[in-house]
């Protein structure tokens, strides 16, 4: 029988055997790049175990980051290498992989060589080790500015066949002749005994399968002890982790003192098996040998492994905990960014103030600035302000208003409020919403913000961040750094770059799913999708000013700096929208003024592009599908319903997941967004009081926000309530979101019942009734 090649019985894909075959090459191969990809089989094990992913869906996801593929791309145009993965699941496996032990271990043995301190041994041991923790434990001695152990020392003494000779042939041993009265460290027996004592320690404490037996001995004895000022708090290790990263802050303020005890029967449990069993002489051994092995057992046991067991389990709650925070700020920041626009309308943003009065920026159903003003609603002369808000909203046919949460918010809403109640702008039918103003002030004084509006002020900026982040969220909020959004818990306390890198990857995930139109998105949004960067997309927006809009895909290729590899990450997630293409020759040379005259059009020469229009250009479905696509072109609609989408796959030589993209590309209507799926702002006429809320008295809201302990929700009362996360149980939620490690993400409309109100600290506790579709 002749293996042709391989099916996944949980897709029903099918691999030809050469494919597979250059995949475990690719890995199996001994890369001596900087990057060190995986070089056994023992690595893509240790990677599907540490991930939970199957180990050929490993091997495809190295295989396509080594060709420079970016996740978004992966996720909708190789679903079938991926098993139908999401974002989150791959960018997962990445970032295991590229913080890989094997990775860490080669640069550490790289750096000991250099040092001329790595022995065959010390090498043999760091390969063995088996996780970071291990390897640190190792490496630790050899760092630079390190003291010499007493191991070392003893070593340089010449003692380690000694101690060697003492596990292996303890009948050809005596110590007596190591004895030299003229050397230090070597002058009695007991320096001897003792400098052999602290070589077999070290031996003991680096022994992969002696810190495995241990670690498994211990993992479930034991208990973190929080000590706060007179009193002990003991949180078990399992259930640690949610409050780790307070008890770090709270460690390093010094406000509290942290203990990992570890029971006493698990030294014993561990000294009994190292002498009767790892370290057990292999031949019959005199008492005074028997007595310097249990010595270097308890040395070992005390100095160095109960040592490397409290690091280790601190590093392994942190990073436990650090990943959890990590991975709910991500949800949180992804539910923010994919909130369903509010289109079609002219818009009033109001960033509230006291004594500066309100800023307001009226904008455009398509957010271009129309009128800019403040108005003092909360001062003397209220009526004569209110006339001139009715006077903006009547002129400019504006019946949407945003107002920003911050100070005098609360106020601002009354004000409105009351308005709307004596009808006051009729015939208009005017309703407002509250939006999260979290970041538009250092938004507004940003080059960015500057070279967007130079001629505003920044606090009339912040007015127009407001507004338009209900009117497109996405476009609006790629501008502000994501840390500074009011979203998730402890972002000081995680690693710095493993936020950044999570928070990068789900804004470039949301830029390029959503898409972009290429010829009016700014170049800050560009900058996001997947397959560009800072410079590409200021080339394209030079490129686009120099020549004119884009009027296919393939017009991208004349783009300085869009090589092969970035046009294919990149075009799937770029959309040629007909309507908003402006019909205009490029500009002369002659119209740009200064040294931008005599600039060259940053693009390429002798590459030919069509320049017709062509309708799948504002689809999802990506150029490399093109030609699959013209054959369906005609027929989906009608095969469809007759063939299954695995018939019309091998009819047209295809993959069903690259078949489904198409067709979804060719039935879904003009202009479609992903964001339709999702929740708009809360638009609303009247306003309630937290003194009007009852126990059991039962509202709708939307998630504000989602912490390790649970959810906020605004339900419109200037105050939102907790959902602590034990009333956020399986069976309240919808199918689709039991499996999340965070159940409710901002943006989610929830039915909620009041449990308890305390007006005079402003806190209201809920509990979720469901979840609303």
């Amino acid at each position: 029988v002749q293996v042709l090649g391989l099916v996944n019985v949980d897709t029903g894909s099918t691999y030809p055997l050469g494919q597979l075959e250059q995949v475990v090459d690719g890995f199996l191969q001994v890369q001596t790049s900087a990057v060190h990809w995986p070089s056994s089989k023992t690595d893509v094990s240790l990677l599907s175990a540490l991930t939970c992913v199957e180990k050929w869906v490993c091997a495809n996801i190295i295989l396509l980051l080594r060709e420079e593929n970016t996740v978004p791309f992966m996720v909708r145009y190789r679903k079938e290498m991926i098993n139908h993965l999401d974002a989150d699941a791959v960018r997962d496996v990445q970032i295991v992989y590229e913080d890989s032990l094997a990775k860490k271990t080669n640069s550490v043995i790289q750096t000991l060589k250099k040092d001329g301190v790595l022995t065959p041994e010390l090498e043999k041991t760091m390969r063995s080790c088996r996780s970071t923790d291990e390897l640190d434990h190792v490496y630790s001695p050899y760092k630079k500015g390190s003291k010499l152990t007493k191991a070392r020392r003893a070593k340089a003494l010449g003692l380690e066949a000694a101690a060697s000779a003492l596990i292996n042939a303890p009948q050809t041993l005596d110590l007596s002749t190591w004895v030299q009265p003229a050397t230090q460290g070597l002058s009695s027996l007991k320096e001897v005994t003792t400098g052999v004592e602290h070589i077999l320690a070290d031996m003991i404490a680096k022994d992969p399968e002696t810190l495995t037996y241990v670690k498994a001995l211990c993992y479930d004895n034991s208990c973190v002890t929080v000590c706060f000022s007179r009193r002990n708090v003991c949180i078990s290790f399992m259930h640690v982790c949610v409050q780790t990263l307070a008890i770090n802050r709270g460690e390093s303020l010094k406000i509290l003192t942290v203990k990992v005890n570890i029971p006493d029967r698990v030294k014993s449990d561990f000294t009994w098996w190292c002498v009767n069993n790892r370290w057990r002489p292999k031949s019959m051994a005199k008492e005074e040998h028997k007595a310097i092995i249990m010595n270097a057992v308890d040395d070992s046991y005390k100095r160095l492994i109960l040592p490397f067991l409290t690091r280790s389990y601190r590093t392994k709650l942190t990073s436990a905990a650090e990943k959890e925070s990590i991975a709910m700020f991500v949800r949180n920041l992804r539910q923010r960014l994919l909130v369903c626009p509010v289109r079609g309308c002219v818009i009033m943003g109001v960033d509230p103030g006291f004594r500066h009065g309100c800023k307001l920026a009226i904008l455009s159903p398509t957010s271009q600035i129309i009128h800019t003003d403040v108005l003092y609603l909360h001062n003397a002369g209220q009526q004569r302000e209110a006339e001139k808000l009715r006077h903006l909203m009547t002129k400019y046919s504006c019946t949407k208003v945003v107002i920003g949460n911050g100070t005098a918010c609360r106020e601002t809403e009354t004000f409105f409020a009351d308005l709307i109640a004596r009808r006051f702008f009729h015939p208009l039918d005017v309703s407002y919403c509250i939006t999260n103003e979290a970041g538009a002030s250092i938004y507004s004084v940003s080059p960015e913000a500057v070279k967007e509006m130079p001629d505003l002020d920044p606090n009339l900026r912040s007015a127009v961040s407001i507004g338009r982040r209900v009117q497109d969220p996405l476009g609006e909020l790629v501008k502000i750094d994501p840390k500074h959004l009011g979203i998730g818990t402890y972002q000081h306390d995680v690693s710095a770059g493993a936020l950044k890198a999570a928070l990068e990857g789900v804004v470039q995930e949301c830029v390029s799913f959503v898409g972009v139109d290429i010829n009016i998105c700014s170049e800050i949004l560009m900058r996001h999708v997947a397959g560009l960067n800072a410079g590409r997309a200021r080339n394209i927006t030079e490129w686009r000013e120099q020549n004119g809009p884009f009027t296919n895909r393939e017009q991208l290729k004349l783009v300085k700096g869009m090589g092969p590899k970035s046009y294919q990450q990149c075009a799937g997630f770029i959309r040629i929208d007909p309507q908003t293409l402006v019909k205009s020759s490029p500009q002369p040379a002659a119209t740009v003024t200064g040294k931008a005259a005599t600039k060259k059009c940053k693009g390429k020469t002798g590459v030919k592009t069509a320049d017709s229009l062509n309708p799948l250009d504002q689809t999802c479905i990506h150029p490399e599908s093109y030609s699959v696509a013209a054959v369906l072109k005609h027929c989906v609609e009608s095969k469809i319903k007759t063939n299954s989408v695995e018939e019309l796959a091998r009819v047209v030589d295809s993959t069903p997941e690259t078949l489904k993209i198409i067709i979804d590309g060719l039935t879904q209507p003009p202009g479609f967004d992903i964001r339709q799926n999702f929740g708009q702002p809360d638009f609303k006429r009247g306003i309630v009081s937290i003194s009007d809320l009852q126990p059991g008295t039962v509202l709708t809201g939307r998630v504000d926000n989602t912490t390790l302990f649970g959810s906020f929700v605004d339900i419109g009362v200037g105050r939102s309530g907790l959902i602590h996360k034990s009333k956020i149980t399986l069976d309240k939620l919808p199918v689709s979101q039991r499996r999340r490690s965070l159940a409710l993400g901002p943006g989610e409309r929830v039915e909620v019942r009041v449990l308890n109100v305390d007006s005079q600290r402003g806190r209201i506790s809920l509990d979720l009734i469901r979840v609303l579709q």
